[in-house]
């Protein structure tokens, strides 16, 4: 953070705290609730290695963990509506007409059998096939940074199905079985009710077709969504004819075909890669529903490691006219929801929820929404470059 002083950082840091903790007052009835609430959310962004609630309590100068406990159980309080908070707070400073929505999930390792939606199913997290939960989540970037938006824990259909589970993790009754594609669309439609400002959404294979390809198009927003290398692919009315499966396209490209990109600065540096894209087909946004009357482009992406030459494969919709240099530089916006989850578990907590219920799960990731996107803030408003300063003429002694 370059942009302020060390006294104008606490100063930040003070009036943003006391900002989010009076935003959230709302959603409780009793002044000692919304302080064991606040004193919950300074727990997460405390410097204890582990966010449990013992560590919270001691943090908090409780005797026990049972006041922390009760924000995630006992006590009444709707975590959707803390969402929407999160998601408005994050928009005063963030929002950006140009912004990328990214989904993804995570996987929060658990043992037993007991916790909401906890079964052996395949996390990149921990890249296999391991007993845990699977989050869904939204995050909004811009180039006034990221944080999350909305989130969703994954009901895999033995849970769905079995009343006695549900029973004892209380998963509300309208909640059934979803597909991770259909909690994003409707992560989408809600971006999309609460006028959430964005152009494009990126998101990898286990989202890229479907449902929320056709949802994109009638709205008009942009998208790059990873597909399969057996995806099909199909084109007319452009000079370069392609049909088949992506992979089979990707192997008669001319050399040509291939341009080297940055889907921009990682931690080591430009995050490099060979690019190449196919526009498919021009069409007209009003035939799939959408107010817009422009023609917008369906396209293929295609990225190649420098390295191995692995390939990865996205399918798109934007703008006619929309150069590959956009294409690249959304996909390239994925790699702040990875960012986001390392930093929310190392830093926030994220994976120490200690609570089994539907309700305990989506209370600590909101409240955890909050920290982040308060840090979200906080840091655009610190690198804000200071106003240049003037020169002052010396005084003239006649």
């Amino acid at each position: 953070m370059s942009g302020l002083s060390v006294e104008e950082t606490l100063d930040l840091w003070s009036s943003s705290l006391g900002d989010v903790k009076a935003r959230m007052r709302v959603l409780f009835t009793q002044d000692r609730v919304a302080a064991s609430a606040g004193q919950f959310l300074d727990g997460l962004l405390g410097d204890e290695r582990r966010k449990t609630g013992w560590m919270r309590a001691e943090a908090a100068g409780d005797r026990g963990p049972w006041r922390q406990q009760a924000i995630l159980g006992r006590v009444p309080w709707n975590a959707d509506a803390l969402r929407d908070i999160v998601r408005a707070y994050a928009l005063e400073t963030l929002a950006d007409p140009d912004a990328v929505l990214v989904l993804d999930e995570t996987g929060f390792l658990k043992q037993g059998h007991a916790s909401c939606g906890v079964a052996r199913q395949y996390t990149g997290s921990a890249g296999k096939i391991t007993n845990c939960q699977i989050g869904v989540f939204a995050s909004y970037v811009s180039r006034h940074g990221h944080a999350f938006i909305d989130r969703a824990l994954y009901l895999p259909k033995t849970w769905a199905d079995d009343p006695e589970r549900r029973h004892k993790t209380h998963v509300p009754q309208e909640h059934g079985f979803a597909t991770k594609p259909a909690i994003a669309r409707a992560m989408i439609e809600r971006a999309l009710a609460a006028g959430v400002p964005f152009s494009w959404v990126a998101a990898d294979s286990v989202y890229g077709v479907g449902d929320i390809e056709m949802a994109l198009r009638r709205a008009s927003k942009g998208y790059v969504l990873g597909v399969s290398a057996k995806h099909a692919f199909n084109s007319w009315g452009k000079p370069y004819a392609v049909g088949g499966a992506a992979k089979d396209i990707a192997a008669d490209l001319p050399l040509d075909a291939w341009s080297r990109l940055s889907a921009g600065t990682g931690t080591k540096g430009e995050r490099l890669h060979d690019w190449s894209y196919i526009e498919l087909a021009d069409l007209d946004a009003e035939e799939f529903g959408a107010a817009s009357s422009e023609v917008w482009t369906r396209g293929l992406l295609i990225r190649r490691n420098i390295a191995d030459g692995e390939l990865a494969f996205f399918s798109t919709w934007c703008p006619q006219g929309t150069p590959m240099e956009d294409l690249v530089r959304v996909e390239g916006h994925r790699w702040a929801i990875e960012d986001s989850f390392e930093t929310a578990k190392n830093e926030l907590g994220l994976d120490h929820n200690e609570t089994r219920s539907w309700h305990g799960w989506h209370r600590h990731v909101s409240l955890v929404m909050l920290a982040f996107a308060m840090m979200a803030v906080i840091r655009h408003h610190a690198n804000v470059a200071p106003p240049p300063k003037t020169m002052r003429h010396p005084l003239r002694l006649n």
